[in-house]
């Protein structure tokens, strides 16, 4: 059976009045140790907010009550938050009177308390240090309670104890979520950098902000895989998506020295590097799979070889993976490695172990996961998604936005998709043949207007190559 964990509906991990901390097997193990807390501290922050206004906006932007230890402290801030928000001044008589209105004026001990409180300061100079210590305890807290919770389920867990990994993995990331500092900055501050980048982009040769992605003009159209974006390539079956993610991949680790991380639930690392061996050599697919090789097809298979083994490429082929496998892979790789680019090959073969009834609701889903890896990690993320077969009666085979997946249009960056006419046996406005021919469709950029480029498709080592040899 699926593990679900109950987690409190606070998200600091204070005490509940109405729902107290749980504990799993290793009750007996920090009952008897005070659970992280700074009541002092917790004083000191109402008390400056009650003594100015200034120091509510702080507190407020950095907790809530629930990262209180103290219920009666929870209930106070709650109060004075409220007062806030509705206008009205902020201070011991009138929080009382709020209090009183609440009936928990005598639960929180009584206008002497708040008198004490509102002593207990002198200066707001330190709320924010303040408040910060309060978050860090109530997120120590919340640790513990998601361990303990952990450990229960892995006592008695009879299923899939991947998914349980995964699931206490997104569980422990969201409590460290809450320590991220603010990302508010002055315009004055973001913009230097931005001119900054706008000069580096103005002296490079090639005019690529983002990783290089080895063709001309689609660096010219794309401005390169951005750090931070999502980009889909999607296409119909059998029309190539692989070939050109692959292709991707490749001129980012070997020409641009970036490290590729691939996801490929579709094939095997044998494949995939049979793939990458073709790209790399142009030698034909099916015989480098047969072992049909001729002598040249071995000299180049000794030339280029060696710089491809040398290339920052790393291939997980475990099927099924979930995006919350993705997620702790690429992050680990990342931290060890210093990748610059995930692929993954391809949305509809993962899973986001997540409730639903619809995987049409999953798929969705899944996306803005993938496109918070890559904000996270500041790299791009390039995800293939399948589109459903075509009818052969439909009157215009490109593909289009409306084509994808509910949802995915919505996540994405960067839509591209793969069109082959000779697919379709169309043929130019003069009727000639268009086979060898691939069209790039950048039919979605945030940064930038839709656009397209042409690309040679070489059907025997399955790759792209610019049109003109550049």
């Amino acid at each position: 059976m699926p593990q679900t964990f109950r987690l409190q509906s606070v998200a600091c991990g204070g005490r509940s009045k109405k729902e107290p901390m749980t504990q799993g097997p290793i009750d007996n193990q920090h009952l008897e140790r005070m659970p992280p807390q700074a009541i002092e501290i917790e004083q000191a922050v109402l008390g400056a907010m009650m003594l100015e206004q200034h120091a509510i906006v702080h507190a407020i932007e950095i907790l809530d009550s629930s990262c209180f230890y103290n219920t009666s402290h929870s209930d106070i801030f709650e109060a004075i938050r409220d007062l806030f928000e509705r206008g009205v001044a902020v201070d011991q008589f009138t929080l009382a009177e709020e209090l009183k209105r609440r009936d928990q004026l005598d639960d929180v001990g009584g206008a002497v308390y708040l008198d004490e409180l509102a002593a207990k300061v002198d200066t707001t100079a330190n709320i924010d240090v303040h408040a910060r210590i309060v978050l860090e305890k109530a997120l120590s807290r919340r640790l513990i309670e998601t361990a303990s919770d952990i450990i229960e389920r892995a006592y008695k867990v009879s299923g899939d104890v991947l998914e349980l990994i995964a699931r206490a993995e997104q569980h422990l990331f969201a409590i460290g979520e809450n320590w991220i500092e603010g990302g508010i900055l002055p315009l004055e501050t973001v913009m230097g950098d931005v001119i900054e980048q706008s000069k580096c982009a103005h002296n490079k040769v090639a005019t690529v902000s983002g990783l290089d992605t080895g063709f001309i003009d689609l660096n010219d159209c794309i401005s390169g895989l951005q750090k931070g974006d999502l980009i889909v390539l999607a296409a119909y079956p059998s029309v190539g998506k692989t070939a050109l993610a692959l292709t991707l991949a490749r001129n980012a680790a070997v020409a641009a020295g970036a490290g590729v991380l691939i996801f490929s639930p579709k094939m095997s690392k044998i494949q995939v590097v049979q793939r990458l061996l073709s790209i790399e050599t142009k030698v034909d697919l099916h015989k480098l799979r047969t072992g049909r090789l001729r002598d040249e097809d071995w000299t180049r298979l000794t030339h280029y070889t060696d710089r491809l083994a040398q290339a920052p490429i790393y291939i997980d082929d475990a099927p099924g993976i979930s995006v919350f496998e993705a997620r702790s892979k690429a992050r680990r790789l990342q931290r060890e490695y210093g990748i610059g680019m995930v692929v993954i090959d391809y949305l509809q073969l993962m899973s986001g172990h997540v409730r639903t009834k619809s995987r049409e609701r999953e798929i969705p889903y899944i996306a803005r996961r993938l496109k918070d890896l890559a904000k996270e990690l500041e790299l791009p993320v390039l995800v293939l998604v399948q589109l459903s077969c075509i009818e052969e009666n439909f009157m215009d085979p490109r593909p289009h936005l409306s084509d994808l997946p509910e949802g995915i249009e919505q996540a994405a960056d960067v839509v591209m998709f793969i069109y082959r006419p000779d697919l379709y046996r169309l043929t130019s406005s003069d009727g000639e043949s268009l086979e060898g021919f691939a069209e790039i469709i950048i039919d979605k950029q945030r940064n930038g207007p839709p656009c397209s480029v042409t690309l040679k498709w070489n059907v025997e080592s399955a790759t792209y190559e610019p049109l003109v040899p550049e």
